[in-house]
């Protein structure tokens, strides 16, 4: 193998498992290390510059961050399946106890002359308001709601996210200087392009629920709900109530929003009915937890098959039993088992089994071109779409996601439309700016905490339960105090501290690899990969991790390290007498709008008016 180049900015980025999987590459050690010494809103502007919703996210997030969490991969002593840090719950400590921090959010600059419009006041629009207002932009965002956050505010149940957090990170947005146009839904992308705007920034979501067209679908309606469309009259108040008996058909996080909020109106006999096995239902993990811990049944691999009603009015569903075969190839196909249909009871039903998006208002003829599934066609990685001063992003890109990827988006676009309006080629990217930095502060001292921590993840409180059901507004989870925060917390491995090696300092005494807890380092000879993984003092059967590997020594054989189970305790580095091994805290600094993402020359772009 080639000695590793660790000037690469991926290397030590994907080291980091938890930030490399983020869509907005959030730096998770580094806030997760201020929030354990009690600085929350130092961890909270951490946050905020990367994913811009911490109390949102801290509530709500998807957490792509946690299964890659190392943690999960080294915890062996303590049980079988060892858990991540709580990652995505350490966010909403931050959130919960910053403080004031209004006074250290980005001032607005001079204004640029360049005018943005954005559609929708979703999370992917309202990223690229936040990016690019402070840099002189005036920003308009249109939406048919009175307030912004778009589905953030129509789709998430408040039992799960307050308002009142909402409208907090959506008002340190705004108050930058956006001009937010409430109640005011775009309703002609053709008029939209002669009002002058230098871009345009399409954050609209997947606005359409999907139905099932069904034997008494049409019959039964008025008992029937597409649930996206029925979680948003609930958060709205329009809907207080539903009936006794509901079935809730779908898989994903919108069918567990639903379950749960039918039941806090008064339903006391909810179904979740999925066509696929329970391990295969897209809602995650700790969603389908949540149902099930409220009493919540879920019945796997049933296929609908009409809806039966007596003179319109709904009493039940009929379903198709089925299994799941594989084929040589591995693609699944769902078989009915051949068992009779199964009559399921009900008053009313939520149906989530998918959302779409949809563009009414963009005419056919404007220049913006749509694939077959009605996604537009974008620019990889530069949203920008045939139309070049229209750009995409969130939901209303590639689909229904995620709020964090729908940050991801805004931020990139953000960066396109900078780059766009001042005439340079949208698909320049300047890549991440790093820095590693020394944590030693002596022999055996580190400026971090380093000690491997022995605790399993530690547990959120939840409100009690007959509170938590009665109302659709109490939250459920009460967030971790200060005292569990900083265990939990004690629990990161660190990661972003990286394990660096200087080969000419080395004198091969084996020192380091004798020291290891987990007999990540061995001193042998070079050969291929594959072959090399084999013979380490601990096989490195992870492909997807990178092996840390050096040239040469003085013996002719080189340094290997297993990047995928080190614990970076820093044991290597205060056992060699040479100091070949340190502790550097590796930074990521992503590009964001402005004068960064330009080159040194920039052509203005003269508006057309379409």
């Amino acid at each position: 193998m080639k000695p590793t180049d660790t000037a690469d900015p991926g290397y030590f980025h994907k080291v980091v498992d938890c930030q490399w999987a983020c869509p907005a590459h959030t730096p998770v050690p580094e806030y997760i290390r201020l929030i354990a010494q009690g600085r929350n809103a130092d961890a909270y502007m951490v946050n905020w510059v990367s994913n811009v919703f911490p109390g949102v996210l801290g509530r709500t997030c998807d957490r792509p961050c946690e299964p890659a969490c190392r943690r999960g991969r080294v915890e062996q002593n303590n049980r079988a399946q060892p858990e991540p840090v709580a990652i995505c719950r350490l966010k909403r400590v931050a959130a919960d106890h910053k403080g004031e921090v209004r006074s250290r959010m980005p001032a607005i600059g001079a204004k640029n002359g360049k005018r943005v419009a954005c559609v929708g006041a979703g999370p992917a629009s309202l990223t690229v308001a936040r990016d690019l207002a402070p840099r002189g932009y005036a920003v308009t965002i249109f939406d048919g709601e009175a307030k912004a956050g778009g589905f953030i505010r129509s789709q998430i149940p408040r039992f799960r996210l307050p308002e009142s957090v909402i409208d907090e990170e959506t008002g340190y947005i705004l108050d930058m200087g956006v001009e937010f146009k409430s109640g005011q839904s775009v309703q002609s992308m053709r008029n939209l392009l002669t009002q002058g705007y230098d871009a345009i920034f399409v954050g609209s979501g997947a606005p359409r629920g999907r139905d099932l067209d069904l034997p008494g679908r049409s019959e039964a309606a008025a008992q029937v709900h597409i649930g996206i469309d029925w979680l948003a009259s609930v958060s709205f108040g329009h809907i207080t109530s539903i009936a006794k008996r509901v079935i809730v058909l779908g898989g994903g996080n919108t069918a567990m929003d639903c379950c749960r909020s039918a039941r806090r109106l008064g339903s006391t006999d909810v179904k979740v009915i999925v066509r696929s096995g329970f391990a295969e239902m897209k809602a995650s993990p700790w969603e389908k937890e949540d149902a099930l811990h409220e009493g919540i049944p879920i019945l796997n691999f049933h296929v609908p098959k009409a809806f039966v009603h007596e003179n319109g009015k709904l009493t039940g569903m009929r379903f198709d039993v089925v299994e799941a075969v594989y084929d040589g190839n591995g693609k699944r196909t769902l078989v009915s088992t051949g068992e009779p249909e199964v009559f399921v009871e009900c008053d009313a039903v939520l149906i989530a089994v998918g959302q779409e998006n949809a563009f009414p208002w963009i005419e056919d003829d404007v220049g913006i071109a749509f694939d077959k599934w009605g996604l537009p066609v974008l620019q990889e990685s530069t949203f920008q779409s045939t139309l070049e001063r229209v750009f995409f992003g969130g939901d209303a890109a590639y689909g229904p996601k995620n709020i964090i990827t729908a940050v991801a988006h805004g931020h990139e676009a953000a960066v396109s439309i900078d780059r766009f309006v001042h005439g340079q080629d949208v698909h320049v990217r300047p890549a991440p700016t790093t820095n590693l930095m020394s944590t030693k502060m002596g022999i055996h001292e580190w400026s971090y905490h380093n000690d491997v921590s022995p605790d399993m993840r530690f547990r959120v409180p939840w409100a009690d339960a007959d509170v938590a059901l009665a109302s659709i507004r109490v939250e459920v989870e009460m967030g971790f105090d200060a005292a569990t925060a900083l265990k939990e917390a004690s629990r990161c491995l660190n990661c972003d501290v990286q394990t660096v090696f200087n080969r000419q300092a080395c004198i091969e005494c084996d020192a380091c690899a004798d020291v290891c807890p987990m007999d990540c380092i061995t001193f042998t000879h070079n050969g291929d990969e594959a072959e090399l993984r084999t013979r380490l003092k601990a096989p490195a059967r992870n492909l997807t991790q990178a092996l840390y590997v050096s040239a040469p020594l003085k013996t002719g054989r080189v340094m290997v390290k297993d990047e995928d189970v080190c614990l970076h305790c820093g044991l290597c580095a205060e056992r060699c007498p040479t100091g070949a091994w340190d502790m550097q805290k590796f930074r990521l600094t992503t590009v964001q709008a402005g004068p960064h993402c330009r080159a040194a020359q920039s052509i203005p772009r003269t508006l057309e008016v379409a």
